[in-house]
């Protein structure tokens, strides 16, 4: 394997077709992915055949659950780890060779009535190398909520996956999870130096909590974040253009390299540099903020705390009124102690 020193990087944003109106979510699915590996092979041409790796924004294949009981969503509309979608966007990553991140809902084995919103980054070879779920949702499974048996299954390792390649050192952050500072932390802690940030969110002229957290992230960490946000979200009753634009490209010194407007696009696409990244890591002095942390100032603090509760959904089959009970409860807890 040769590293490379750079190479581009792409943003892809693209219209989620949602699947929750239909009774044949499969075939829109694999419509999706026909789409997609048409414009992949055509930005590719346009930007170089050193575009590398393609972020896909979050839930690309299914959109999201509404009025979906747990079951009835992971029947329709939640790939298997080994399923047909994955082998389909596996011959794309391998056409190309290309590292193709995206984000969907997957079942797995170890949690039956269960699922998860995983993000996936498949090699040229075709291979998922790293397989990140969401940690921190409110209307979906976690592994939190089953955390006892989740770290069983994957171990600490597999709840903070880092996959070293040789564009890099690559980590997933899920949608929502850029406005949580540990989950990125606790990624650089394992070496990341790029973040794929599949998601799906609210694009304004003004600086949304969002967009400051991924320049936030990208400086803290010293690490690129390459965010795919979707072009809108068809098929549902929520107006398309929603969720639509702004997908973008952050280097580790907090400076956005590319940024696209509406609409479906591939102009988020950038150099990264690798070399500058790591000479800038290794460079002494005050603006090396990952050497300068002091990990153990807080980790006590952290031990202390309690609030959202682990393993709320390992013994009970449980319904969508689960998450907001829950963080009723949490909040009416934490309100007594005088916390909030």
């Amino acid at each position: 394997m040769t590293n490379l020193e750079s190479y581009r990087a792409l943003a892809l944003q693209v219209t989620c077709h949602a699947v929750n109106q239909t009774n044949d979510a499969r075939s829109l699915m694999q419509n999706s992915i026909n789409r997609l590996a048409q414009q992949i092979a055509a930005s590719i041409a346009f930007i170089g055949f050193d575009c590398r790796l393609i972020v896909l924004p979050e839930y690309f294949l299914t959109g999201f659950p509404m009025g979906d009981s747990l079951l009835g969503w992971a029947e329709k509309a939640c790939i298997e780890m080994a399923g047909a979608e994955y082998e389909a966007l596996g011959k794309i990553a391998q056409k190309h060779k290309i590292f193709l991140a995206g984000n969907a809902y997957e079942v797995d084995p170890n949690f039956p009535g269960l699922y998860f919103q995983t993000c996936f980054i498949i090699d040229p070879s075709g291979s998922i190398i790293l397989r990140y779920r969401r940690l921190n949702s409110l209307f979906a499974p976690t592994p939190h909520d089953v955390w006892d048996k989740y770290l069983d299954c994957y171990g600490l390792e597999g709840v903070f996956p880092v996959a070293k390649t040789e564009i890099g050192n690559l980590a997933a952050l899920a949608s929502e999870e850029i406005l949580y500072p540990e989950v990125a932390r606790c990624l650089a802690m394992r070496g990341a130096e790029i973040f794929v940030h599949s998601t799906s969110e609210v694009y304004n002229k003004n600086l949304t909590p969002k967009d400051a957290a991924k320049i936030t992230r990208a400086v803290e960490n010293m690490a690129y974040v390459v965010s795919a946000n979707t072009a809108g979200i068809a098929n549902i009753a929520i107006p398309i253009a929603s969720a639509d634009g702004g997908s973008k490209i952050i280097d580790h010194r907090g400076i956005v390299l590319a940024e696209t407007g509406a609409g479906e696009s591939m102009t988020a696409f950038a150099e990264i540099d690798l070399v500058a990244l790591r000479r800038d890591r290794r460079r002494p002095g005050l603006n090396n903020l990952l050497s300068r942390q002091r990990f153990e100032l807080y980790a006590e603090s952290y031990q202390q705390s309690h609030f959202y509760p682990a393993n709320t959904m390992l013994e009970t089959e449980v319904d969508r009124k689960h998450f907001l009970q829950t963080q009723q409860a949490t909040i009416e807890r934490l309100a007594k102690l005088g916390i909030i």
